[in-house]
């Protein structure tokens, strides 16, 4: 089981626009070494326009099946993703891999099957978010309190934020 993330303080940044740039640019290689028919999504902060967040991309990668994924991986590693199985104890229908730009996090990407309810509540937040101003303004101001409330303690931050998330997919499930 991975053990708790501490290190760099949680910093919310202003909107960029070069998160969706990066966005597009990391979908356009991922499409050349993906299984067919994988679809590639731009999820968490840095996709809803406007709204702050950690400056790190999530990539939502959706496959038929896990194991097209998973010989990928080599090419998927070839383009600078390092790839995190001891996650997997935690989500096992998840394969994880991050990558730095410039000795920063820059994406964190996140594969899943298509038909997963990770894939479909991922997409449904960041929708609610980019259809509902206000609500997107709650969002942030949560995460910019539980930023400076959990400094170093990542886990703390993103374990924090469930509740709001939670109550948002609950919503959009009726």
């Amino acid at each position: 089981m991975p053990t708790s993330r501490t290190g760099q303080p949680v910093v919310i940044a202003d909107s960029d626009p070069r998160w969706s740039a990066g966005f597009e640019t990391q979908r356009a290689r991922l499409a050349e070494v993906l299984p067919a028919g994988a679809r590639v999504e731009h999820v968490g902060s840095t996709s809803v326009p406007g709204l702050g967040a950690k400056p790190i991309v999530d990539i939502l990668v959706g496959v038929e099946r896990l194991a097209d994924l998973e010989r990928c991986i080599p090419a998927i590693e070839a383009l600078g993703y390092e790839y995190v199985p001891e996650y997997e104890a935690d989500l096992p229908q998840r394969r994880y891999f991050r990558r730095d730009e410039t000795g920063a996090r820059a994406q964190h990407l996140h594969a899943v099957e298509l038909d997963s309810e990770f894939f479909r509540d991922h997409l449904a937040f960041r929708d609610a978010l980019r259809a509902d101003a206000n609500l997107a303004r709650a969002y942030e101001t949560l995460k910019r309190d539980l930023a400076g409330r959990f400094g170093r303690d990542r886990d703390g931050y993103t374990d924090a934020k469930t509740v709001f998330v939670e109550a948002v997919l609950e919503k959009i499930r009726g």
